[in-house]
């Protein structure tokens, strides 16, 4: 699955979920008679909804701490207290973004497996079943995410609870903080030849003939020529806003009216475009996209690594500082202005400091042996967001090491372990709390468990 580009939000990894780098080739347990495990409420958890929940964390390679037969249908039970408050709130899941989830897992599985065969044979339904069941429990993801974040939105920690929370933790318990880096980038795009954008073009306007004179569906085409993640979808994007999309591509599509043409062709930093509308709902939209990239040879790599050594060496010389050739030289957007300076924002507060495996592995390899202050020689990166390369150099800003965490030094982390841990137990009490509220029954031979929450047993 390529990336979905043009959104300005959220672009996604490509070809497989992060953190998920292998296989466990398992197979589902054989079929057997179901049989009602546990009652929620007026519904019931049947034996087959826990093995195919058993099935799909093997097959991503989830670690289950404890008995699976224990641990899943206590977490589809929460699950359907979390869904029912989502109806007393009337909260709900956008559905594009329900597709988006549920296309990565299908890539996913598919990817990993070989075929959307061998994934109908592993998981021994057909593939629209399967994506059925997968857009429900992206979409149920989804809601328990969102009645989670309302129960917690307002849990806010002092710098005083901040500091006793810290001085209460055991020694052994005070988090390690492993060794971090501050590190300043400099990046720019390879020049693209004017005859390589010119054939681009001439493809996409070839499209849009073909479309516009009823010869080709532009769904058919996107599927077929699309270098965008939108592409197994036709190039359809679902309903969205204005502002969801960059400037150049909003400005063509909200102007589009009728649906049977193809609008002009649309540049923006992810390549070139040609847009179809599909339908408009008051200030949202739905269209459908091509998106084509023009390539780089080698050669003009090459250009652009000579370009930015160039550079390096006025820096090192004291000619120009690091941080006015960030600010003038970079084609960076997100770190130009901020003197070139990355910005980790994996946390729930972004911060300049990233631990080795956070950074792209390109910049993590160039300042491993680095010495703050040093700058590394240019070299070629890929750009997640663009999915294209480009050539960077670095800079070793500060190296932190490892050590435990402290008031002075690791404030922001500790406060954050803070107000998570006040999460956890304002969760925990609001599921033991609705767990009294409920009738929950465990059929015998499902009950002689360590649950995790107190009360399923009455």
């Amino acid at each position: 699955m390529k990336v979905n580009t043009i959104r300005k939000t959220g672009l996604l990894a490509a070809a497989a979920i992060v953190g998920a780098t292998s296989l466990i080739m398992a197979k589902p347990a054989k079929n057997t008679i179901d049989e009602v495990a546990w009652i929620v409420g007026d519904e019931a958890i049947f034996r087959s909804d826990i093995e195919e929940q058993y099935a799909q964390m093997r097959s991503e390679g989830v670690n289950i701490q404890g008995d699976p037969y224990c641990v899943i249908p206590e977490q589809i039970a929460v699950e359907k207290l979390f869904l029912h408050q989502a109806k007393i709130d009337t909260i709900e899941a956008p559905d594009n973004q329900v597709q988006v989830q549920t296309d990565r897992r299908i890539n996913f599985f598919v990817t990993n497996l070989g075929s959307k065969e061998k994934v109908e044979q592993y998981f021994r339904k057909p593939l629209p079943q399967l994506r059925e069941q997968l857009m429900e429990m992206m979409r149920n993801d989804y809601i328990v995410s969102s009645v989670k974040q309302n129960l917690t939105k307002d849990i806010k920690g002092t710098p005083r609870e901040v500091g006793r929370y810290f001085e209460s933790l055991p020694e052994d318990s005070v988090p390690y903080v492993p060794l971090q880096v501050e590190a300043q980038i400099i990046t720019i795009n390879p020049v693209i030849p004017r005859q390589e954008i010119e054939d681009v073009k001439a493809r996409l306007r070839d499209y849009a003939e073909r479309v516009n004179s009823g010869k080709s569906e532009f769904s058919t085409l996107a599927i077929m020529y699309s270098e965008d993640g939108s592409a197994m979808q036709g190039g359809e994007l679902g309903f969205h806003g204005k502002a969801d999309f960059v400037p150049e591509f909003s400005n063509v599509a909200f102007n589009l009216n009728d649906p049977k043409k193809v609008s002009r062709i649309v540049e923006t930093e992810f390549g070139y475009h040609i847009i179809q509308l599909i339908e408009k709902r008051g200030e949202q939209i739905n269209v459908r996209h091509i998106l084509l990239r023009p390539k780089v040879s080698d050669a003009e790599l090459r250009e652009g690594v000579t370009r930015l050594d160039s550079l390096r060496a006025d820096i090192v010389s004291g000619k120009i500082k690091f941080e006015d050739a960030a600010r003038y030289v970079s084609q960076d957007k997100d770190t130009r202005n901020n003197a070139g300076l990355m910005v980790n924002t994996d946390g729930y507060t972004s911060s300049p400091r990233f631990e080795m495996q956070q950074l792209p592995p390109e910049v993590a390899n160039k300042i491993e042996n680095m010495q703050p202050g040093d700058i590394s020689e240019a070299f070629i990166m890929k750009d997640q967001k663009k999915n294209a390369d480009v050539i960077a150099i670095v800079r070793l800003r500060e190296r932190i090491p490892g050590h435990r965490a402290s008031m002075q030094d690791d404030y922001n982390m500790i406060k954050e372990l803070y107000e998570e841990h006040l999460k956890e137990e304002k969760i925990k009490e609001w599921v033991e709390r609705k767990i009294k509220e409920t009738y929950v029954r465990i059929e015998d031979g499902w009950g002689n468990c360590d649950f995790q929450y107190e009360g399923w047993v009455k």
